[in-house]
């Protein structure tokens, strides 16, 4: 019990770990105020219903607040990647920077959204809601074609592992279970991506694939999915981030 909390006032201690609990307490008073809200048994759920859902609103409205200040983190994340000279693979190397242009350009365009409803500046809204939402499905669809070929690279390695183990005296297994590990990152990362693309996609306007078809309990689903993966890929790697992890994306809205 002890450790469980000194892990959680750790995780709330960090900036991106205070975000992905928010992140989850919001999606999660979504999920459970949406179906309370549904049930017309009793008047007193109906009510907490609403509570839940205002609640995750004003969680919402925070992390939104607080992105005003990662553009600079996120600059300077790109600035260090690059071209991505680095990367060994030119494919994944094009994927990355455009992943990290439409991160970059997603932070301005949310932030003049917001000071528009909070009348500090005279705009619409509306558009650069929009255009910060299809930021964030671009950038969530590069990060899960980023992952498809890191997982098709890894798959290349772990064959080649295997071979070289079938031709030694077993050795290699550490490094082959690093690459399990990898391949497990990657495929939570595919799932987490894919759960939020579905809640960008439901967020455009009506008429484009299931837009405005979710029912608040499904986008809390959706949601919440994607924040427990969120936590459990934090967790686990801690010290060391996975190689072609998409943790690198800010524009986790």
């Amino acid at each position: 019990m002890q450790e469980s909390v000194e892990s959680l006032v750790s995780l709330l201690e960090s900036y991106r770990g205070r975000d992905k609990v928010i992140r989850t307490v919001c999606y999660g008073s979504q999920l459970v105020g949406g179906l309370l809200s549904r049930q017309a048994d009793t008047k007193s759920s109906s009510q907490l219903g609403k509570r839940l859902l205002l609640l995750s609103a004003q969680l919402s409205h925070c992390r939104t607040v607080l992105r005003l200040f990662d553009d600079l983190s996120m600059l300077a994340y790109s600035h260090s990647y690059g071209f991505g000279a680095s990367e060994e693979d030119t494919g994944l190397r094009w994927i990355s920077v455009l992943n990290n242009i439409s991160d970059q350009l997603y932070y301005p365009c949310e932030h003049i959204a917001w000071a528009a409803d909070a009348e500090l500046i005279k705009a619409k809204s509306d558009k650069w809601w929009l255009l910060s939402t299809v930021l964030w499905g671009t950038s969530l669809l590069l990060g899960i074609l980023r992952s498809v070929r890191v997982l098709a690279l890894l798959k290349k390695k772990l064959q080649r592992c295997e071979r070289d183990r079938d031709g030694s005296s077993g050795g290699g297994s550490p490094r082959r279970s690093e690459l399990c590990r990898q391949m497990r990152g990657e495929l939570l990362s595919i799932l987490s991506s894919m759960a939020d693309l579905s809640n960008a996609i439901h967020w455009m306007p009506p008429g484009f694939l299931w837009a405005g078809r979710f029912p608040n309990w499904l986008v809390g689903l959706m949601g919440t999915i994607s924040s427990l993966i969120g936590l459990i890929q934090m967790n686990s790697s801690s010290s060391d981030q996975l190689d072609g992890s998409s943790s690198h994306t800010y524009s986790d809205s």
